[in-house]
């Protein structure tokens, strides 16, 4: 029996770009900055960094349909902000250790946990989703599409049901949550 060979694709660069498959599920841990994900207008993911970048360096491995994506060593004051585009088809999950996060409409799975700033999350129709739970310890959260939150200031959370086969988790330790 031939063993199959595995291809791993690590690229650690200011900036980084490498071909991924649509449908994959795409690991993104965030040290702070202002980030965006969004969508790529191919099957590719991309970090671009802008701003004070200093030392900060993105790592991107991709194995197969799973992607690990790294951005480390950011300045800890300063205008950093990055982009990271990945496909359109993509299960998401993202770890923010501070800073702001808009995410982008994609389809699949999302699951979104920063610990301080402001996260904007773009889901897409509710018809989507099979469950969405959302929750603040200290700020504000907006449900848009799947309704209002519960809870005062401190800890506001949100639970909802649908039909759809996707899931939506975000949490916020401090700052304000928007789903859209």
């Amino acid at each position: 029996m031939k063993s199959a060979a595995l291809l791993v694709l690590l690229l650690a660069a200011p900036n980084a770009d490498r071909p991924f498959v649509s449908g994959g599920r795409v690991n993104i841990q965030l040290e702070g900055g202002e980030y965006e994900i969004r969508a790529s207008a191919d099957n590719h993911i991309r970090v671009t960094m802008s701003g004070n970048v200093g030392k900060a360096v993105a790592e991107v491995t991709t194995k197969e349909k799973q992607a690990d994506v790294k951005v480390k060593n950011t300045p800890n004051f300063g205008n950093f902000h990055a982009v990271i585009e990945i496909p359109k088809i993509s299960d998401i999950i993202v770890r923010l250790s501070g800073g702001d996060l808009t995410v982008g409409s994609f389809t699949g799975n999302k699951d979104i946990e920063a610990t301080a700033g402001d996260v904007k999350i773009d889901a897409g129709s509710a018809a989507d989703y099979g469950s969405v739970d959302a929750a603040v310890k200290v700020g504000d959260l907006s449900g848009g599409p799947f309704g209002k939150a519960t809870g005062e200031f401190i800890s506001k959370s949100l639970n909802w049901s649908g039909k759809g086969k996707y899931k939506l988790h975000a949490t916020l330790g401090a700052g304000d949550l928007k789903l859209r």
